[in-house]
């Protein structure tokens, strides 16, 4: 997958109700019904074996293994070794574990280095085909030679060389006979085109690298353009389904095939997944291991399976994640907030509840005796009552968190303070008498009184308190070391960094907070590694499978309570962003005190309302005056000519003047094609070049490339008015280039 993720829209997703089918099933069902492939589906998941998989992967795992799954079909494992120098058996083995963790078989299980044979035969009929040749150019020739989006490709000497030469040289490359880099085997197919992969690609290049599998035995390796397809046509797949970054590749997949005469598999492309405060890049997060900016690949912050399911994440939310954001053609920004609802809802309907006190405060039940125990009984879960209860001991000291009191409180404040009573959950009314400080002035213990007659938290007189508190006895609880896991970047979109700016330079310092001294109930000191859990009232947590042991528990953040996704949806929807009580969910320790856990000041409105604004009549709306140059310029349009023209969002990432012109500036911009273009516009006289630096416009993309004496120019800018007041149409949204204009 690319590094970079640039400049892509953030996409809406609906998470309830059946979703409709999706293209790529479309194409599957469609194929069925006609008897394609005489009615078989069978797809491969191919991942190179350079490093552990991530977040992005497992979507592509679920689209993969689960088309297979739902029709009926078959989903090999291949793994792509044709890199020597970056391959790993730990990699081999994280793969097969991540898969099956995920709840999915494979039908077969491959290498890519199975059929290094067979494609060495098929390199040998191309060349005898007259479709190869051996090319003993230098890098910087080769790259010369083949031009770029501007210049057509020309050939090199060495293009046209008889086939017996081109065989023999193979041979003897295969054979050893040449050093690393002395000449490549290359495809015979366009050097005129459009398309860059098809200008004469590389089949195969000399390498001496030892291989997991194979050893010393080749010296030559295949390409992945070459392998892939020839691979897939090896197997019969069916669906080769792949990211978007490889949809210009498909036109040379297909041409391997037919050169060889292969089974047609045929490639399909899908949008990859993006994730907000989130890179992708296993370069990156290759990075992030090797400089130890991370505990390993599995820390519970990366975005990898593993890491996921160190820190707490279940198969069958990540599935269900897979499925809610769906198969698009397009790339978008998923929100992270989404990943973290589907987990969250996962876990409330499986996992048992259990109270633990992360900053311990210290509270004396005055009028309790010493030595009294009283067991309450509490459920396990409120949404799966065959868990069954637990019980929970009150004693005359328990523990608090330091956060639930204030000495002073604001107004609206529901929680402990002095002179008032809140109720201790499970067990019964608590009102603070007094406060105990040390030296310093710090809180350090409370005297409290229960109310005996409350037992359950209810009182018999029908008093009402509002704010409940988790506690747990201070005799009986048990000590924890619990990490509370956070975002590791601070930056939403790491494709949209500043220039000169690394994606190092936005890790969050507040990623991994360790909490040492968090008291637990009892009860949760029979938990084993990977246990999940919810701590009330705080998140969702798990036993680490790394660093926990009897006696010495550790619990890993896995989310909090708190449901972003839920409150952006809600306002979406035109509701009111929801409101926590005080009493009802929290933030992490160290959260302010002097603003009370969720409660929002319900300022928030729907998209689009302007509660400031007066309603208008329409009546009182008045129009602009009459111009006489208003006239139409060409006869009317449909709709079917105007989506013709194909407006796409742009930012402007330089500009300078010509010299030479008058009127224009040559501006590169950016459309989200992986490239910038160029255009000449006649604004020079309305603009300075620093003024239009990083303004979004409008570009007419598919206008035929026009070449000036300047340079080619390949769009147009849409623009109003006159010199020197002319302006640029541009957005008063968030909109990301490559945006569709309609």
């Amino acid at each position: 997958m690319p590094d970079d993720t640039k400049d892509i829209e953030t996409v809406e997703t609906n998470v309830g109700g059946a979703r409709p089918l999706n293209f790529i099933e479309e194409i599957i069902e469609d194929d069925l019904r006609t008897g394609k492939n005489d009615g078989r589906v069978a797809t491969r998941f191919p991942p190179e074996p350079n490093g552990y998989l991530h977040i992005g992967h497992a979507k592509a795992i679920c689209v993969d293994f689960g088309n297979a799954q739902k029709y009926g079909g078959t989903c090999n494992l291949r793994f792509d070794d044709t890199n020597p120098t970056k391959e790993d058996v730990e990699y081999v083995d994280s793969i097969k574990e991540d898969i099956t963790w995920l709840g999915f078989q494979w039908a077969d299980m491959f290498y890519a280095s199975d059929y290094f044979e067979k494609l060495y035969e098929y390199a040998e009929l191309l060349i005898t085909k007259g479709l190869a040749y051996v090319d003993e150019s230098t890098e910087e020739e080769l790259r010369e030679f083949k031009g770029d989006f501007y210049r057509k490709g020309r050939p090199t000497k060495y293009r046209d060389r008889p086939v017996s030469e081109s065989l023999d040289l193979f041979r003897r490359m295969r054979a050893g006979e040449f050093p690393d880099g002395a000449m490549v085997l290359r495809a015979k197919i366009d050097l005129e085109s459009q398309n860059m992969n098809m200008r004469d690609p590389t089949m195969y290049r000399i390498r001496r690298a030892h291989h997991h599998r194979t050893g010393d035995k080749w010296c030559i390796y295949p390409m992945y353009d070459f392998a892939h397809p020839l691979s897939d046509a090896s197997e019969r797949i069916t669906y080769s389904l792949c990211t978007l970054e490889f949809e210009s590749h498909r036109p040379l997949y297909e041409w391997f095939i037919q050169a060889v005469g292969a089974y047609p598999s045929r490639q399909i492309e899908f949008a990859r997944l993006n994730l907000t405060y989130t890179v992708m890049s296993k370069r990156k997060l290759l990075e992030l291991v090797q400089k130890k900016l991370v505990d390993g690949w599995d820390d519970p912050r990366m975005p990898t399976i593993c890491g996921l399911r160190r820190r707490g994440y279940t198969p069958e939310s990540i599935r269900a994640f897979a499925d809610r954001i769906g198969v698009a053609k397009k790339d978008s920004m998923v929100d992270l907030a989404l990943l973290e609802h589907t987990v969250r809802e996962d876990l409330n309907v499986r996992v048992p509840r259990y109270m633990a006190v992360l900053d311990p405060l210290k509270v004396v039940i005055q009028n309790m005796p010493e030595d009294q125990v009283i067991e309450f009984d509490a459920p396990l879960s409120p949404e799966d009552p065959a868990l069954g209860t637990r019980k929970i001991a009150l004693t005359r000291e328990i523990f608090i968190e330091r956060e639930d009191f204030m000495e002073v409180p604001p107004k609206k404040w529901f929680r402990l303070s002095p002179g008032t009573e809140v109720r201790l959950r499970y067990a019964c009314l608590l009102k603070c008498e007094s406060v105990v400080k040390d030296a310093d002035g710090r809180v350090v213990e409370l005297r409290c009184n229960w109310d005996p007659e409350s037992k359950g938290g209810v009182s018999p007189d029908g008093r009402k308190v509002k704010g409940t508190l988790h506690w747990v006895s201070a005799s009986q609880a048990v000590q924890a070391e619990v990490r509370l896991y956070d975002k590791l970047f601070t930056i939403e979109n790491l494709g949209d960094m500043p220039e000169g700016t690394s994606y190092i330079d936005y890790l969050n310092p507040e990623s991994l907070v360790v909490v040492k001294g968090a008291m637990l109930e009892p009860a949760m000191a029979a938990l084993k590694s990977g246990d999940r859990v919810q701590f009330e009232r705080v998140g969702y947590f798990c036993v680490d499978s790394k660093d926990s042991k009897p006696g010495a528990l550790v619990f890993n953040r896995t989310v909090g309570l708190k449901d972003t996704w839920a409150r952006v949806a809600a306002k979406e929807e035109g509701g009111e962003a929801a409101k926590g009580e005080n009493g009802g969910a929290r933030g992490p320790v160290g959260a302010n005190v002097n603003s009370p856990a969720g409660s929002g000041s319900g300022s928030g409105t729907g998209v689009g309302a302007n509660v400031n604004s007066p309603a208008v009549s329409p009546a009182d709306l008045v129009a602009a005056p009459i111009r006489p140059e208003m006239k139409p310029i060409a006869d009317e349009i449909t709709i079917d000519d105007f989506v013709k023209v194909d407006l796409r969002v742009a930012i402007v990432r330089h500009a300078e003047k010509v010299p030479e012109a008058d009127k224009l500036l040559r501006l590169l911009v950016d459309l989200g094609e992986g490239r910038l273009r160029q255009i000449f516009a006649g604004i020079k006289k309305a603009y300075e070049p620093s003024d239009i630096i990083g303004k979004k416009i409008i570009v007419v993309a598919n206008l035929k490339p026009r070449q000036m004496k300047f340079g080619l120019s390949e769009g147009m800018l849409l623009a109003a008015g006159e010199i020197p007041g002319l302006g640029l149409a541009t957005f008063d949204r968030d909109v990301k280039p490559g945006d569709r204009i309609g």
